[in-house]
């Protein structure tokens, strides 16, 4: 889990969003599930502190997984993708 993680899952809940962190599943799985602003609408987000990037295991994930993992490094880029700030 990386350290900005719990910040971003609280703004998001503050925000409205369905969390769901996935962050132990590992295997390059994203680390959360994120639901926001009614049905269907569900995000992947990998989150990542500072400069740090995603790894092979990861990239290979998100490539297999055929819809977007969002990389995201603090509350407000996490919010900007689901929508709940522009």
């Amino acid at each position: 889990m990386d350290a900005n993680q719990e910040q971003i899952v609280s703004a998001l809940r503050a925000a409205g969003a369905s969390v769901q962190s996935l962050a132990r599943l590992g295997q390059g799985c994203p680390d959360l599930l994120v639901a926001y602003g009614g049905a269907g609408n569900m995000f992947l987000l990998e989150c990542k502190h500072g400069k740090g990037k995603t790894n092979e295991l990861q990239e290979k994930w998100h490539i297999a997984w055929n819809a977007p993992v969002y990389v995201v490094r603090g509350p407000d880029e996490a919010l900007r993708v689901i929508g709940a700030i522009a």
